[in-house]
């Protein structure tokens, strides 16, 4: 099953930012936790609950909220590779509330887990939360997902009404197959007498063959 040959950007460091919000306390308290977490693993364990507390949960930027950020400057401060990190990650996330789980959605792109984190995003995939499906939907999903199981999770995105333009890779992997699966969803909805959710409109355009008469025009008339 092929993937991008490309992978879609990873979001920006946030250390700077988080440098810029946080006191003195919260800072000292971030500083010694990585370090403490590159000399010790285990510790992000106890760590990585506590941030929301020692850090705070604003916003920081439209990627990461404080306490992600926080959250993923432990993460990275981890000196595991390959499956030790995967597990180490995965346990996290296993054992966090739903907070916890989207810091180590967010953070997965800055983590070098090859395909080993598809687990957890299949995982948040699978469920109602639309929170983690769109931070289960970031560079490392658009990445390392299958084109079919990427479909899907772009259509799952339509029907949960979460904004098309929050799932990273879409403009370089949208193809044929997936305009016409939108194109269907499109006139089921017209034929429930319901609204064509209009992020779909730039997908399904580029491939006109797969757009009835109907369709068209109800595109158009939202536009």
């Amino acid at each position: 099953m092929a993937v991008p040959t490309a992978a879609p950007s990873v979001p920006p460091d946030p250390r700077p930012a988080l440098a810029a919000v946080l006191d003195d306390t919260a800072r000292t308290w971030l500083a010694r936790g990585a370090a403490e977490v590159a000399a010790e693993p285990a510790a992000v364990r106890r760590l990585f609950p506590a941030a929301r507390r020692r850090c705070g949960r604003g916003r920081l930027t439209d990627h990461w909220s404080v306490d992600e950020a926080a959250r993923a400057v432990l993460l990275t401060a981890l000196p595991l590779r390959g499956q030790a990190l995967a597990d180490e990650v995965t346990r996290l996330h296993r054992h966090g509330d739903p907070a916890e789980q989207r810091a180590v959605l967010r953070t997965l792109p800055l983590l070098d887990l090859g395909d080993l984190a598809l687990p957890l995003v299949r995982e948040a995939l699978r469920g109602n939360d639309t929170t983690l499906i769109e931070a289960a939907l970031g560079a490392y999903a658009a990445a390392h997902l299958p084109v079919a199981e990427y479909r899907q999770a772009v259509l799952k995105c339509v029907f949960c009404e979460i904004p098309l333009d929050r799932v990273a890779g879409l403009d370089a992997r949208a193809d044929r197959e997936l305009a016409r699966m939108l194109a269907d969803f499109a006139h089921e909805r017209i034929v429930a007498g319901r609204d064509v959710p209009q992020d779909i409109r730039p997908i399904v355009q580029v491939f006109p063959d797969v757009i009835g008469e109907e369709l068209q025009h109800a595109l158009k008339e939202k536009s």
